[in-house]
């Protein structure tokens, strides 16, 4: 159990130091929201797509085993939009609260927590692994998050025909779905293997991907709504840190997943909610205040959540 507890304390620690450093910068005015702006957009255009090329073009995984860990990535997440679905239907009035409630349960920050903790435990491979995972789950993510959003109707002009073309167009502009697109197409024809200025220049992008998005989550949190979440706020967080966890366990279990495999599952599901159900919340009408409560509070407590999951998994022998 001991060995358990050092190898989960392993895979979060580095992430909560990174994020605490970034969350000291804030209190000292050292990273404005414009550094934060800005330094998000650097890394989620040019940073995280190196990032996911590059492990994608030099890995040397069996993407074909993969598929398991992907469709039952894909069973998780239904099954977690469908019972919050159902949950917000009986127990939630407001439409603008809804969509941001069932958001918050099943999207989680795989592209920035879910990569650094999967990177953290099981080095190369597991990244390899992770950011074919997220790749495909991410567009089903975008799609089940525009539909969720998509009750609070801001114009007649909004109807399920503007809503299905912002879907494709955010599929086909989103640069981390570009960069894996383009390196199973890289993979998949008789090309040279990349080396050289591009490689060392595409390493150097990739390398500061995951600390600068750690650092940016941490200088973001806002303490205020972290420590004092409302009670829908509150229940969508249990969705994600306790529930999400839970259902992942399970469906990897019924799927036969083991070793690396259940491990990446559990920690991407695991995750806080993702950064980006904020933005899409504001961009939809939802209510964006509940969706910042719901960001704050999980992306830190769902860390630890994770290092105990992790733990016990590890001592069970699953992962």
């Amino acid at each position: 159990m001991t060995a358990a507890i050092i190898f989960a304390i392993t895979i979060v620690l580095p992430n909560l130091v990174l994020m605490g450093l970034g969350f000291f910068m804030q209190r000292r005015g050292e990273a404005s929201q414009t550094f934060i702006d800005q330094a998000s957009n650097f890394v989620f255009n040019y940073c995280l797509p190196c990032l996911l090329f590059f492990s994608v073009v030099d890995s040397e995984v069996d993407y074909a085993k993969q598929m398991t860990l992907i469709i039952a990535g894909i069973v998780v997440t239904f099954i977690l939009f469908i019972g919050a679905e159902v949950y917000a239907k009986y127990f939630i009035n407001k439409p603008a609260d809804q969509g941001v409630f069932v958001q918050g349960i099943f999207r989680s920050n795989m592209a920035i927590i879910g990569l650094a903790t999967v990177a953290n435990a099981y080095g190369e491979q597991g990244l390899s692994i992770g950011a074919v995972y997220m790749g495909v789950v991410t567009i089903l993510f975008n799609i089940l998050a525009v539909i969720t959003l998509s009750r609070v109707s801001k114009s007649v002009n909004d109807t399920w025909l503007s809503r299905s073309t912002m879907i494709i167009k955010k599929l086909f502009t989103n640069p981390l779905i570009i960069a894996l697109v383009a390196a199973f197409a890289y993979k998949a024809l008789p090309l040279p293997p990349i080396s050289g200025v591009i490689h060392t220049t595409g390493d150097l992008l990739a390398a500061v991907a995951l600390p600068l998005a750690l650092i940016c989550a941490g200088a973001s949190i806002d303490l205020k709504s972290m420590l004092h979440p409302s009670g829908l706020s509150m229940q969508a967080s249990i969705g994600r840190i306790v529930i999400a966890p839970i259902v992942a366990i399970a469906i990897g279990l019924s799927f036969g997943l083991s070793g690396v495999h259940m491990g990446v599952l559990f920690l991407m599901v695991a995750s806080p909610t993702a950064a980006a159900s904020y933005v899409m919340a504001k961009a939809m009408g939802g209510n964006d205040i509940l969706a910042a409560n719901i960001l704050a509070f999980t992306t830190v407590v769902a860390m630890f959540g994770m290092a105990i999951g992790a733990a016990i998994l590890r001592a069970l022998g699953w992962i």
